[in-house]
This record gives C-alpha cells, structure tokens and sequence, in this order.
C-alpha cells in the first residue's frame, strides 16, 4: 500500500506482470474512487465550462455522453486532464486525485464571469471502480444485461443493480475496452463485491496502481505529473485533437494558437531501449553527449516484450526511426524513437 492522492492505496494484489497481462487477456478490476467528482450546474454552466477547456462542448449533443479534455492555463500549460460527462440536468468532471484542491481553486477563480453556474466538490460521496480487458463486456452483461454491448464508446447509462444506483460509462485508462461505475461512497464495497461475484467466471481479479501505470504506458496515454504538466501544452504531447482552437475563447487559446504558428518548444515520443535495462522518469535523453531531452514515464513494455519510455525532445529529433541515447544510471543506451502507441488492442 502506498499514499496517492491523499488516498492509501494498493500498489499490487498479487504481482505486477499477473495484473497487467489479466487485464490484457482477461478482466481487471480497479478502485479508483480516489479520482475528483465536480458537479456544475445552472443556466451557465455550459458557458462556464466551454470558457475552462481547450475541447469542445457542443460534441455532447445530448446527454450521457463524455469527452476528455484538459484545463489549460494562460501560458498553455496544463492545469489538469479531466473528462466532462454531459447529464440530464448538470455536468461532471471527473479529475485527477492529486489535483481536485488545485482544481478547484481554478475553476473557483474564474466562476464569476458566469454568476448563473454553480459548481458542488462531489469526490468524498463517489465512488468509481473500473472493470477493464477483453472479457469486461461480459462481466457488465452479467451485472446489468446484455444491452450494456451497445453502449459506445464514451457514452453512459444509469442503472439499479441489488438496489444500488450506480452509472456506468464505456471508458477507461488501460488501452483495453472497459467501463468504468460511479456509485455512492457507501456503496462501493457492496458492489465491489458484487462484481468480483458476477466477474468470477470470467477470472476477474483485483488490479493495483502498478499494473494500471504499466498499462496505460502501453497505450501511450498521458498521466498528470509525468508526460502533462503546468509547462506542458496538449499539443506537445501530440493531443492536438483535443483542443478545438476555432471554438470561441477559453483559457490558453492564444498561448496555443502561438504554438501552433510558431511552433513546438518540445515533442512527446515513444522510445524503444536495447538491452534489457530501464529507461525511469528523468532520465536525460541524449544525442551524442548532449542532453536533447527527457523520459517522462519509462518501464518493461510487458506486453510488447522490450524496455519503453515516453519522453520530450526536440522537435526536430521526433521523426519516427531517429537514434539516440538514453542515460540509465551513468551508461549511454541506444534508443529509437518508434511508432505510438506501443500497444494496440485487436478490435
């Protein structure tokens, strides 16, 4: 156990390389209820929350859809990444642990261009567990029928299940397809139970922070402190698609639209190490004997079979197929940059 968040946390249930590869062949189950819940309300919250995002809010056209999105700041760093889920009568953001104090300050300090939005902290009263890999569609059609395999990507629906209301969104942070649950707090061990009950059959098993690192390692997406930052622009770590720049003001937009015309002060890439030694977090990506940049996230692409990292460089060294060197504990690795992501599930 470890503390995340503020949050004691599992690190690993049983070890590391079981838990990836269950939930790559089979099914995972992950608590990740220390994730931050706001709820904004009223005639603008859709003003409000179109002004603190670089995505665009018209792509909810009707409710219970979900998009990811970051809060940008002035000089188009990253606040945080969030996704914003479209409800009857409100919206969600779901945001990252380590961030909902700070989070909410942000949104807090620019709440009074927009008296007619109200925004409620929900994280303490939510739970969300995730179940995720080939086999999750199985387990949610053993909880709640077989109508959850129409459910899209990115798309939610509310249920009951043994008296518990929960919603259950198809996303996920793994690279596998998967649901994730809001419930009540108080009802997160009950129905933690529950599908580990339903899931039995289809070799469900607990799944820790480890594995859930490795794994969206893989599938190359971003976690907040490693490849996004407060200097780090969605666009430099290649989520361009992310930020509608022709959809009106919001916060960031001019930085980004700078970026765009002038070009990037540095480029996310994937990196393939030889030999079997770890390229980890900080370590200085070389070109020759100068520093060109940095790995943000490195480990055993255990899927893929070979060492992985992402990392800044320059742009001008982002081409696919470029050599370079990655310094692991005082030796000079060769490194390519290669293809991302590393891993991509068959559909």
């Amino acid at each position: 156990m470890v503390e995340f968040g503020g949050w004691n946390m599992p690190v690993r249930y049983a070890s590391n390389v079981e838990e990836h590869m269950t939930v790559r062949e089979s099914v995972g189950l992950f608590d990740v209820s220390h994730m931050g819940e706001f709820v904004v309300s009223g005639e603008q919250a859709k003003d409000f929350i179109q002004y603190m995002i670089g995505n665009d809010l018209e792509k909810l056209k009707e409710p219970n859809r979900a998009l990811y999105t970051q809060f940008i700041n002035n000089e188009g760093g990253t606040v945080d990444d969030l996704l914003v889920y479209k409800r009857e009568n409100d919206y969600l953001l779901v945001v990252n642990a380590g961030n909902i104090e700070k989070d909410w300050q942000w949104l807090k300090a620019h709440l009074n261009r927009f008296p007619k939005a109200k925004m409620a902290d929900e994280s303490a009263k939510t739970a969300l567990l995730a179940v995720q890999g080939p086999k999750a569609v199985d387990v949610l059609k053993a909880l709640i029928g077989q109508e959850v395999e129409k459910l899209k990507p990115f798309h939610s629906r509310n249920d009951t299940v043994d008296g518990i209301r929960i919603t259950v969104a198809r996303t996920g942070y793994t690279g596998e397809d998967g649901f994730e649950i809001f419930a009540g707090a108080e009802e997160a061990v009950r129905l933690w139970e529950l599908l580990e009950k339903v899931g039995a059959p289809f070799g469900i098993q607990p799944i820790g922070l480890g594995a859930r690192d490795t794994l969206r390692l893989e599938a190359c997406l971003p976690l907040y402190g490693h490849e996004l930052d407060e200097t780090t622009s969605p666009l430099e770590i290649g989520y361009g698609w992310t930020v509608k720049l022709d959809k009106g003001d919001f916060i960031g937009r001019d930085k980004l639209l700078e970026q765009k015309e002038k070009g990037l002060p540095k480029q996310l890439v994937g990196l393939v190490t030889e030999g079997q030694a770890l390229p980890r977090q900080g370590y200085a990506i070389k070109l020759g004997k100068e520093q060109v940049g940095q790995v943000t996230s490195g480990s055993k692409g255990l899927s893929v079979g070979y060492p992985i990292a992402l990392g800044f460089v320059k742009p001008e060294l982002a081409q696919v197929g470029q050599s370079l060197t990655v310094d692991i504990r005082g030796a000079d690795v060769p490194a390519k940059v290669v293809p991302i992501p590393f891993y991509r599930r068959s559909r």
